[in-house]
């Protein structure tokens, strides 16, 4: 008798550590990681597939990768308009709920422009086509927040013992984000109506949150070299108008940017990373992601 109770117990015991399994979760780019790894926190460490300085919008997963998304119980992504080969992925199936945050409740999508849809097609050769809608939505912060709040409520529902986890987890981000988002605005106070030339075709909703304006872009679209005749369009555009300062793509060429540059008033400004590319992933990289954007931009429209 005493073996059967104490053969109980251990099975009592079993369930209560399988009850309180945190899911396995993958996430595709460094931004969504490091959103989902805020809320986590010490709980777990969510993959990113797209990670290391990995394009984003061309990856090729490896094969334990496709291993990891098989077994995932959660997988957040942007959505097939940002990682098309994840769409494709995820078509042979996955073990647990997949999210893609770019059509989930609370979130602000803007369309491309009619400037910035001719611009990214301007060009033969770019195989990258994510339709009318910009995908590039977490840098606006409002939509990280809402979706900090979409990330919560998915792992509370997978994993309902550490519910209370992720949600002072999640209060927490947002509150920093929000901390973020402060500082940056204060930064950019007297940018409104300033005319600067963007990298690509990434920063409509950064743009649009703070205030910026941008009169265009240097790459026709994500992925895609310019071709001679843009560049020289946009090189008399520079000569005839007032733009204040054009910044370079990290890990691009800045020679590029110094002969746009080159007999116009425009400042070449430091190279920005709307991916997170660069930097250190975890849960600090989000917050890391715009301010360096914000202090770029506020730093070579004060001449910095």
């Amino acid at each position: 008798m005493m073996r059967t109770i104490s053969s109980v117990f251990a099975l009592m015991a079993f369930a209560g550590v399988a009850q309180a399994e945190v899911p396995a979760v993958v996430t595709d780019i460094p931004p969504v990681q490091s959103l989902v790894a805020a809320v986590m926190g010490d709980l777990g460490d969510p993959e990113v597939l797209a990670g290391g300085g990995a394009d984003a919008h061309s990856y090729q997963l490896r094969p334990s990768q496709a291993r990891a998304l098989a077994n995932a119980g959660v997988v957040f992504w942007v959505g097939h308009e940002m990682t098309p080969w994840l769409e494709r992925a995820l078509e042979a199936g996955t073990g647990g709920e997949v999210v893609a945050l770019l059509g989930s409740s609370g979130t602000k999508v803007r369309e491309f422009s009619a400037a910035e849809m001719a611009a990214e097609h301007a060009d033969d050769g770019d195989d990258h086509d994510h339709g009318s809608t910009d995908p590039h939505a977490w840098l606006d912060p409002d939509n990280a927040r809402a979706w900090l709040g979409v990330i919560r409520d998915t792992l509370a529902r997978a994993d309902p013992e550490h519910a209370e986890v992720y949600v002072a987890n999640a209060a927490a981000a947002d509150a920093s984000i929000a901390a973020t988002d402060a500082q940056i605005k204060a930064a950019l106070a007297g940018a409104a109506g300033v005319k600067i030339v963007m990298g690509h075709d990434a920063y409509g909703y950064f743009a649009d949150h703070f205030g910026l304006t941008i009169a265009a872009t240097v790459e026709a679209g994500d992925a895609a070299e310019p071709g001679a005749a843009h560049l020289e369009e946009l090189r008399q555009m520079l000569k005839g108008q007032d733009v204040r300062c054009m910044f370079p793509e990290a890990g691009a060429d800045p020679g590029r940017y110094v002969w746009l540059a080159e007999g116009t008033d425009t400042k070449v400004g430091a190279a920005l990373d709307p991916e997170g590319r660069m930097l250190a992933e975890g849960p600090g990289l989000y917050e890391q992601l715009l301010t360096d954007i914000g202090t770029a931009v506020a730093g070579c429209l004060a001449g910095k």
